[in-house]
């Protein structure tokens, strides 16, 4: 499968569950930040971007 970029600047992957460990850590996560910052974070994660990569995208697109 090629990547392709879409409309919304995210990588068309497969998507994947998230582990229970991710699942926990976005929980602790979700006090400091919006509903928001806090999709789009599962949404790269479930295409396989990892915790830091996945703020660090939502932090661009959202901030707080």
């Amino acid at each position: 499968m090629g990547v392709v970029l879409s409309k919304n600047k995210y990588k068309k992957k497969e998507k994947k569950e998230l582990t229970d460990r991710q699942k926990e850590t976005l929980k602790k996560h979700a006090s400091h930040h919006t509903a928001k910052h806090m999709a789009i974070m599962k949404k790269c994660m479930r295409m396989g971007e990892t915790f830091t990569q996945a703020h660090k995208k939502a932090m661009k697109e959202t901030g707080k």
